[in-house]
């Protein structure tokens, strides 16, 4: 169920390479890795990127600037676009440096919806 919808996030985007659902406890829900595109084992980036995700969040609460609700994490070799779906849960995007950010997080708050009422 979630593996389609990660799937068609990821097939929709030029440049896309995969996807995950994680817990913020670094637990992953499913995940999907487009063939063909070599560089990011997007298990051990998602579980290496909840924990810093998840200090993020409560940073920005601390802050009273609201709930965190995306975050960038932009290299030369690839950008991570996480999208925060509850207190508990995050999908991440994996996209090439070359591809359109603005698509990515575009395809990424359409398909939240859907996924928080899979959850």
């Amino acid at each position: 169920m979630f593996r389609d919808t990660l799937q068609k996030m990821v097939d929709r985007l030029d440049g896309g390479v995969a996807a995950i659902l994680m817990g913020f406890d670094g637990i992953a829900v499913e995940h999907y890795s487009r063939e063909g595109q070599e560089g990011i084992d997007i298990q051990t980036a998602g579980m290496e990127l909840a924990h810093a995700a998840a200090q993020m969040c409560k940073a920005v609460e601390r802050l009273d600037r609201g709930q965190t609700a995306e975050i960038t994490m932009r290299t030369d070799k690839v950008v991570i676009l996480l999208y925060v779906l509850s207190d508990e849960y995050f999908v991440a995007c994996a996209v090439r440096p070359d591809a359109s950010f603005g698509k990515a997080r575009y395809v990424m708050r359409l398909a939240a919806p859907q996924i928080r009422a899979d959850l």
